[in-house]
């Protein structure tokens, strides 16, 4: 089976870890702020703060952001739950406004309508590495005074017309889950240019626990530490940040490799009227982490599985949240996303990774018209 993704470890990568492995820190050490500031530099934000994956990493965010019972925060149905989550966690309620149906990414307009006075921010989602169209965002963050907390997690890599997708908001949350851009294992990270919120991360990552002398209530010596808030132990470790470090090398040569498969995923299916090929956002560059095409003339469901048949190992990304029985139980039976509910009936995410083959792409272009198009059967 062809996996729809997969991580790239290489000798260097295993050669980091064991360096780690034979020092004298294993969890959060050196390589912790070493990998925090790589990140920084390279989305072009002036600080970051990691967490042990990228959930908590919203969680954290979401906090930093003054989410609490009460409060709206709007997002995206077509996304994995944690974006929806992370506002459950602080006591919040996600509310869904609906996608464009061209970019799949969260509709400028929907989310002004979604807006009531209980609204505190907003969590657009780089859906398959794809930026979002942040101008008109930002605007109705500033008239609305929202917080814009960006889910990147597929979206290291990406730019929206000439800035990186990490420095343009308020929090951006990246994810380092195996299948991402680059990998720390599990891991995830929060950039920032709002010093307030950067304490406000770190804080919470550890317990609400600081040594900084300049927060401290008092001073009794050097071992000295105070908890200032309820935290969580949400470390990442040297481990998984050497890791990190290592892949962040690789970054580009990742991205450029997934472009490269996407531009032929498009070309081979672009003339086909049984396959409906990503739309690209003008003015933005996509990491490409999920290569999406919709089969509307098709049942979804008979297609997936016989391209498993044959060794493609598509998935599908996403239910839309609310459709969850979870949310159904709570409060969300009555949500109603039609581009969202409509695009999620035809979609396939097809393999697309650094380690895919050209031989492997090839099979897999054959198998898609064969199953779609009927070429060759």
């Amino acid at each position: 089976m062809i996996p729809y993704s997969r991580q790239c470890i290489e000798n260097d990568d295993i050669q980091a870890v064991v360096d780690v492995l034979k020092s004298d820190y294993l969890t959060t050490g050196p390589k912790v702020e070493e990998f925090e500031q790589l990140v920084a530099k390279y989305v072009g934000a002036n600080y970051a703060v990691a967490f042990m994956n990228g959930t908590v990493a919203l969680h954290a965010a979401c906090v930093a952001a003054g989410v609490k019972s009460g409060d709206e925060v709007i997002t995206s149905p077509i996304t994995f739950a944690a974006s929806a989550n992370c506002v459950l966690y602080c006591g919040g309620t996600p509310v869904f406004a609906d996608i464009d149906d061209r970019t799949y990414n969260i509709d400028p307009e929907d989310i002004k309508r979604k807006i009531t006075p209980h609204t505190r921010a907003i969590i657009p989602v780089h859906l398959a590495g794809q930026p979002c169209d942040m101008d008109p965002i930002h605007e109705i963050a500033k008239e609305y005074h929202l917080t814009v907390i960006e889910d990147g997690a597929h979206a290291l890599g990406a730019k929206y017309k000439t800035k990186k997708i990490g420095c343009l908001s308020d929090m951006t949350m990246f994810s380092f889950h195996p299948v991402k851009s680059i990998t720390t294992g599990e891991g995830g990270m929060i950039t920032t240019n709002n010093k307030e919120m950067y304490e406000k991360l770190k804080l919470f990552r550890t317990h609400g626990i600081t040594r900084e002398v300049s927060l401290l209530k008092k001073d009794e010596g050097s071992w000295y530490y105070e908890q200032q808030q309820l935290g969580y132990n949400y470390r990442i470790t040297d481990i998984q940040c050497a890791l990190g470090i290592s892949q962040m090398g690789k970054l580009e040569r990742f991205v450029s490799r997934r472009k490269e498969l996407a531009l032929k995923y498009d070309g081979a299916f672009k003339d086909e009227a049984d396959i409906v090929i990503p739309h690209q956002l003008k003015g933005a560059d996509s990491a490409w982490h999920l290569y999406i095409i919709q089969v509307p003339h098709h049942d979804r469901k008979e297609v997936f599985e016989r391209l498993r048949v044959e060794g493609v190992g598509v998935n599908v990304h996403y239910i839309p949240v609310y459709q969850h029985p979870y949310y159904q139980d709570h409060g969300y039976s009555n949500v109603y996303c039609k581009n969202s509910e409509n695009l999620y009936k035809h979609i396939i995410s097809l393999p697309l990774h650094p380690l895919l083959t050209d031989d492997e792409q090839d099979y897999i272009i054959k198998i898609v018209k064969k199953i779609i198009c009927g070429d060759g059967a």
